[in-house]
């Protein structure tokens, strides 16, 4: 998400820093770029114009002007502004209620809000250690409920039993009732979606609305869907009094224009994004780090929080144990790899390291995200073709062992050397730094790690 907005963000701002001293039509120049990179984007021309003004109203000044670093100053405004845009700050659920809390789900047809409706019961229930009630009333469109009910057992969260031929109201009364009685905390109600806005679809959630009086009135929006999400959001917005808005898709989204738009657009805060289409690939909207990411400044925050979520602490400790001894095998270099995948894989650890946006050129010569993370898949599917004995003592490998592999993998014995090329590479630099105490590495320094 914001791929193509945050390189060019990142070019315009490369050709400022460089400068000693920014004059007017430095920064009009520059406003102009960046107003043509945000339209590129898919924003919409009320936010351009509205951000483009906030902008430049602060860029032209004389503190910006004279500033040491007048470069960083623009980019410090330009970050502002953008989380002001995305909402300045993360708004998170209302549950200041009596038990049970009702969720009110909304949205459009195919803008994945079945699935959002398991992602949000599962982070609420392992975040805010909440029980929760997840009900289905979508009559319409064929094992809807069923497919509530199917994702309610993955995400071991209780779903409202199905009962033929209940309109969407008595579903609702139904499922209020069953909460109240069994003492759930929160009520997830997954409602029916159209395929465009019409009036029966608001009169029905509208009553809907007035039988369960949601603390939360939330609705899912497709970010792909770019301009249309605008027009979706505004006609739900005028329809319901809604609190919040889910933006699913937001990883095959490279543009992010509904994003930066929906805030401005509606005064809705989003609340939390679709990273993907597996149950995990949920989180909370964080305005700062967003803006983060699309000025290439990174989301340190946010890398610290996922690895604190995927890593295994007993792995982590097995694994420091065997740095220590240099008994590291391929089985521990396999397992790393796993953990990466787990993490979002190279495209997400990429977007939340600062930095990247800086490179420039040398970006483009790095290899793709995704074609990083196909390496990673090729070379676990390797370890595994391998026997147990080879994985523990790699010096086995010999060349009928290597095709027999190859075969096993689906790959080249080209690939098995590459792949074994760099696991001896490690373990030389886990000798060098046994070799080296800690007094030692302070006093010859860690360029010792890398000498030959």
């Amino acid at each position: 998400m914001f791929e193509n907005l945050g390189d060019r963000l990142s070019k315009i701002f490369s050709s400022l820093t460089g400068k000693g001293f920014l004059n007017e039509q430095d920064v009009a120049t520059a406003l102009r770029e960046i107003r043509v990179a945000l339209l590129e984007a898919d924003v919409a021309l009320p936010v351009v114009k509205a951000l483009t003004e906030s902008i430049k109203e602060k860029a032209v000044g004389s503190s910006v002007l004279q500033s040491v670093t007048p470069g960083q100053m623009v980019v410090k405004i330009v970050h502002d502004e953008l989380v002001t845009i995305l909402g300045a700050e993360t708004v998170p659920l209302n549950f200041s209620t009596t038990p049970p809390a009702v969720i009110l789900m909304v949205g459009l047809q195919g803008s994945g809000k079945t699935t959002s409706t398991a992602k949000l019961a599962k982070w609420i229930a392992a975040k805010q250690r909440k029980k929760v009630l997840m009900a289905s009333l979508d009559i319409y469109r064929p094992a809807a409920q069923e497919q509530l009910r199917l994702l309610g057992e993955r995400v071991e969260v209780a779903t409202l039993p199905i009962v033929p031929q209940e309109t969407p109201l008595e579903i609702t009364k139904r499922a209020l009732k069953t909460a109240k009685l069994e003492g759930y905390d929160v009520v997830l109600l997954d409602t029916a979606g159209r395929l465009h806005v019409d009036t029966a679809l608001m009169d029905e959630v509208r009553a809907i609305h007035q039988e369960a009086c949601p603390v939360e009135t939330l609705l899912v929006a497709d970010s792909m869907t770019g301009q249309d999400a605008l027009t979706v959001a505004k006609a739900f917005s005028a329809a319901l009094a809604l609190t919040g808005i889910i933006l699913t898709r937001v990883d095959g989204d490279a543009r992010g224009g509904a994003a930066l738009s929906i805030r401005h657009v509606t005064g809705c805060p989003i609340k939390f994004v679709g990273l993907g289409e597996k149950i995990d690939q949920f989180d909370v909207f964080h305005p700062d780090r967003i803006a983060g990411r699309i000025l290439g400044m990174g989301d340190v925050v946010s890398f610290v929080e996922k690895a604190a979520e995927t890593l295994d602490k007993n792995e982590a400790e097995k694994l420091n144990k065997k740095l220590q001894k240099g008994t590291f095998d391929l089985n521990d270099m396999a397992s790393q790899m796993r953990q990466m995948l787990k993490m979002g894989g190279m495209s997400g650890l990429m977007n939340m390291l600062p930095g990247l946006g800086s490179l420039g050129d040398l970006k483009d010569k790095l290899p793709s995200a995704g074609e990083s993370d196909k390496v990673l898949k090729r070379q676990i599917a390797i370890v595994s073709a391998m026997t147990p004995r080879e994985r523990r003592y790699h010096a086995l490998l010999n060349a009928s062992r290597k095709k027999r592999v190859a075969l096993g993998a689906g790959v080249t014995v080209q690939e098995i050397n590459q792949l074994l090329k760099q696991f001896e590479g490690t373990l030389k630099m886990m000798k060098r730094v046994n070799k080296l105490d800690k007094r030692g590495m302070l006093r010859q320094g860690l360029g010792n790690l890398f000498s030959r």
